[in-house]
């Protein structure tokens, strides 16, 4: 019988993780799908990647998931005399544009952008967090601040301002490079960073329609900052699913905060069918040692908990000592903690409501059924992938088998609750003939046996996208 986990693993590619052998081995130990970062890599060797997953998924005979992580727009300071300058508590330091070395008193910002945000009182972190100032003065191209804390800075470390909504672009002319590189690719999902605003989602949707005007690949939001998190409503309409990146997150919030932010933003995105990845730092500690922290192991729990639909791995994949390792301690922690009773018991008290449809109707009607017949897989037909979405946003016990005639839906459905998507081109004409046709492939695939029960959700007539109007009980013979 096939591993019943039903939160998802993105895993995250790298110099760790970049042979055929190497990916194959990630797979077999629970990747749902594959990360690719394109803040490193050049196109050529990231298309290899894709080229080995696809190689692999031929092999398989299952759908695997492709998500291209564009860079976005990075913050950095300039360069130092030596490489580096050393700090200290309660000195004052000047941040400008000239493009000079700086020293232990100043340093290049190259950021008009973020100068002109910035105002007295207002917070910089730079390097993660490790070293903190506080703006005292600002002035025309320049602000001087009050080291708080940290004692280096070296070159090109990353900079973070909280709370200030900075006037750049999600997009930069990068990020246009590597997307349409990524959408030739035929990667199946677009990850878009450092989105503050609906203008930013809307220019990337522009951004990888197609001649026909229709998107060529699903789009995540990544939730990184403050901003975003003020119109997440909006994002999350717009996007087809989220990404909670809490590195920068937990930079730019306070860290007590970060649990109840994520907390809503996974219950947020859930209400309205979408997928949602928690993703960074889950097992940091793995990207050295073989084993991870017992509060890391908490964390990972915590999300699936939440309910996240997919849970990711970043550096200890991608450039870790131990990334197999790092897969199976994921594959276990999820495991464990779906089978705990108080998992099971979160799960059937969160259910959202209906959103006023009569297609999410049929499936939460087909949730409640497989459960009172001890359904063991409930089966959707689906051209677009709604249906599988609508049965996942219920949160079921038992997988959501998910019978697409479209590739591509079947791929980006690798990352959602339950669903375990199929590319079959095997449905009839009407709801006799997939209901023999769909117990076969529940036999063949191991999800049940003769005399036992399944639910199937599907519209008809077949091809009409988000038509779900049909539930149908059926016993494997």
């Amino acid at each position: 019988m096939p591993s019943y986990r039903q939160t998802k693993i993105l895993a995250t590619l790298g110099p760790a993780s970049n042979t055929p052998e190497q990916i194959e081995a990630l797979f077999q130990a629970g990747a749902n799908a594959f990360r690719l970062n394109f803040s490193h890599g050049a196109h050529d060797d990231i298309r290899k990647l894709v080229e080995i997953i696809r190689a692999l998924e031929e092999k398989e005979g299952k759908p695997i998931g492709i998500v291209a992580d564009l860079q976005g727009p990075k913050l950095r300071i300039g360069e130092f005399e030596g490489g580096a300058a050393t700090l200290e508590k309660g000195q004052l330091f000047r941040f400008d544009l000239d493009v000079r070395a700086g020293d232990s008193s100043r340093v290049c910002l190259p950021h008009p952008e973020v100068l002109g945000v910035l105002e007295e009182g207002a917070l910089i972190f730079l390097d993660d967090g490790k070293v903190r100032a506080r703006v005292k003065k600002t002035g025309e191209n320049f602000v001087e601040a009050e080291i708080l804390s940290g004692s280096k800075l070296s070159n090109r470390k990353g900079l973070n301002v909280p709370g200030a909504v900075i006037p750049i672009p999600a997009l930069t002319e990068k990020d246009k490079r590597d997307l349409a590189a990524a959408l030739d690719m035929g990667v199946d999902w677009i990850a878009q960073s450092f989105v503050q605003r609906p203008e930013d989602v809307a220019e990337a949707r522009k951004l990888m329609a197609g001649a026909d005007g229709k998107s060529r690949a699903a789009l995540m939001v990544k939730v990184e900052k403050p901003a975003a998190l003020a119109c997440l409503d909006q994002l999350v309409d717009m996007a087809d699913g989220v990404m909670l990146a809490r590195g920068d997150l937990g930079i730019e919030i306070p860290p007590e905060d970060v649990p109840s932010v994520q907390k809503r933003v996974v219950r947020e995105v859930r209400e309205r069918g979408k997928p949602i990845v928690v993703a960074t730092q889950m097992l940091e500690s793995m990207i050295e040692n073989a084993r991870p922290t017992r509060a890391e192991a908490s964390d990972v729990a915590t999300a699936v908990y939440d309910g996240a639909d997919c849970v990711m791995l970043s550096a200890e994949t991608a450039a870790g000592a131990y990334p197999l390792r790092a897969v199976e301690m994921m594959t276990r922690i999820t495991c464990r903690t779906e089978e705990d009773e108080t998992y099971k018991k979160m799960m059937e008290d969160a259910h959202p409501d209906t959103i006023g449809n009569s297609s999410d109707a049929i499936t939460m009607a087909a949730y409640f059924v497989a459960q009172d017949i001890d359904a063991k897989v409930i089966v959707t037909y689906t051209t677009s992938g709604s249906t599988a979405l609508r049965a996942a946003r219920q949160r079921p016990a038992m997988p959501i088998l998910c019978l697409s005639p479209t590739r591509e839906v079947a791929r980006r459905l690798t990352i959602s609750y339950g669903v375990r998507g199929i590319h079959d081109l095997g449905t009839a004409d009407d709801f006799s003939g997939p209901a023999k046709h769909a117990i076969r492939i529940v036999k063949d695939s191991g999800f049940a046996e003769k005399g036992d029960k399944f639910v199937m959700t599907a519209g008809v007539p077949f091809g009409t996208p988000g038509s779900t109007n049909t539930l149908r009980i059926a016993w494997v013979d």
